[in-house]
């Protein structure tokens, strides 16, 4: 009772421990988010505010370029009243490069300015008045240069172009205060912005911060909790070890009780094998002796030779001979593997190299009345070579035969065939087709179970085949699987590696 109520203390621990740490989860996965808008919205505000400083200084250099027009205009006109008064050609030199760039001034101002309504017609106006004032200029100009300075003085004397002057400076003025007024808005924007900025980024730190000690809180309570949980499970490990050992005893000694078992039946086995093996050579050393007598009666009295007798001597009873000691050899080296098993345990892998059709006709050798019986045609096709544990391959292959031809369809001639290739990788792999009774597809995995078999069950057998041929394909580091249609047959595809590679317990790597 003590053991189940730690083990159930240990489960509501593992519980709360789960919930425990959905929170934890949920609780980081908030932080992520709000890290994430938090950075999206310094991101947004950011560009927020590079756009109102872009702004402020493309104020700041338009309302420069209407001031540099104001002192270029104010220079040209200097220029020109002091060629009029002193005829000096520096002034006129002056006078030409102020009056030259005034143009590139204007494009300069407007290339600073929007599509602003206002804007526009400031530079449409300044355009106007600055055209004006520079072909005033060079009227006057006109009049110094020909010898006519007094109509020079006096045209400069009627004001004219004082007043397109005043009218440029009052439009380049307006100008200057506009810029003033919006260069001071998006300033004010711009420390909005950026004061914003600061407020997110404070709160959203704050937040997290929050986030962090609530989680550190969570996490610290975790670790006491799972500190408990191990604990607990320390307590029940600590009553298991010992279940354990006993069990593993138990285990132990009917292991070797199966062992001994073993070895008792395959050595009480062995002393009949070796009567039927005695008496095979005997039987075909008296069928060599039938033979010479019946080549006698041939020679000697051919009319009192029954051709079916000599059929028998010559033919029938050599081949059941050899069936006889195939068969035999067959129990010998599975007898010999099982008296070794019991010996070591569990038998040691030998690779070497394996011609699989000879081991495939083999098979079907000691099967050969059955072949002939239900008329079944047994074709080995193109193979490959490789290198394997010789009896368990012949165990694998012939048990696959034997359930080839156990499960032949009724009624039409049966027909097996072997077939193996190269595939990439260093692997072979090798398929066993037969045209029987198939097998559904929903069987197609159970068939490997233990004690379970599939379809009609009008044939002998404990279900253990199938189970034994892919346990001992996987140890030799390979994989079965089986294509089938009810009614059309079964194809096996056993897939090895095509060189066997064994650790030093003789298992496959």
């Amino acid at each position: 009772m003590t053991k189940i109520s730690a083990l159930f203390a240990h489960i509501r621990t593992l519980l709360r421990q789960r919930t425990l740490g959905r929170s934890i989860v949920l609780l980081l996965a908030a932080a992520m988010i709000l890290l994430l808008a938090v950075n999206a919205t310094t991101y947004v505000m950011i560009q927020r505010t590079a756009a109102f400083n872009d702004q402020v200084e493309r104020t700041w250099q338009a309302r420069r370029a209407g001031r540099i027009i104001q002192i270029n205009m104010k220079d040209a006109e200097a220029a020109q009243r002091g060629y009029v008064l002193t005829g000096q050609s520096g002034f006129m030199l002056a006078y030409q490069q102020a009056a030259d760039g005034q143009t590139y001034l204007i494009d300069q101002l407007a290339g600073k300015l929007g599509a602003d309504p206002e804007d526009t017609a400031t530079v449409e106006a300044i355009t106007r008045l600055s055209r004006d004032k520079i072909l005033e200029m060079d009227q006057v100009l006109a009049l110094s240069r020909s010898g006519q300075g007094r109509a020079a003085v006096e045209r400069i004397s009627a004001g004219d172009g004082r007043e397109l002057m005043r009218q440029l400076e009052a439009e380049l003025g307006s100008f200057d205060q506009r810029m003033g007024s919006r260069l001071a808005e998006r300033r004010a924007a711009s420390e909005s912005s950026a004061l914003v900025t600061l407020v997110v980024n404070g709160v959203a730190g704050a937040l997290i911060l929050a986030l962090a000690g609530i989680v550190f809180l969570l996490v610290r309570r975790y670790l006491l909790e799972l500190q408990d949980a191990q604990a607990a499970i320390d307590r029940v490990n600590a009553g298991l070890e010992e279940t354990v050992r006993a069990r593993t005893a138990a285990l132990m000694r009917s292991t070797e009780e199966v062992q001994r078992f073993a070895y008792i039946v395959s050595h009480d086995l062995r002393s009949p094998l070796v009567n039927v093996m005695g008496y095979t050579a005997e039987l075909e050393q008296a069928g060599k002796t039938i033979d010479l007598q019946m080549t006698k009666v041939e020679t000697q009295a051919p009319e009192l030779l029954e051709r079916d007798a000599l059929t028998a001597a010559r033919e029938d009873i050599p081949e059941a001979v050899g069936f006889i000691r195939a068969s035999t050899e067959k129990m010998d080296r599975l007898i010999n593997a099982i008296l070794k098993l019991s010996r070591e345990g569990r038998r040691n892998l030998v690779p070497e190299t394996l011609d699989v059709g000879a081991m495939a006709s083999r098979a079907a050798d000691s099967v050969r009345h059955q072949l002939e019986a239900t008329e079944t045609e047994f074709v080995v096709g193109e193979i490959v070579p490789f290198e394997s544990d010789r009896l368990s391959m012949e165990q694998i292959i012939g048990n696959l035969i034997d359930n080839a031809v156990k499960y032949l369809q009724p009624g039409r001639p049966g027909r097996i065939e072997i077939t193996g290739s190269d595939l990439p990788g260093g692997w072979v792999e090798y398929a066993i087709k037969d045209n029987g009774r198939g097998i559904a597809a929903k069987d197609h995995e159970r068939i490997f179970e233990l004690f379970r078999r599939a379809g009609r069950q009008d044939q002998q057998g404990e279900g253990l085949g199938l189970a034994f041929v892919r346990n001992s394909v996987r140890r030799l580091g390979g994989s079965i699987d089986v294509d089938s249609v009810l009614g059309e047959g079964s194809t096996f595809r056993l897939k090895f590696p095509k060189r066997l590679i064994l650790d030093d317990a003789g298992d496959t790597l």
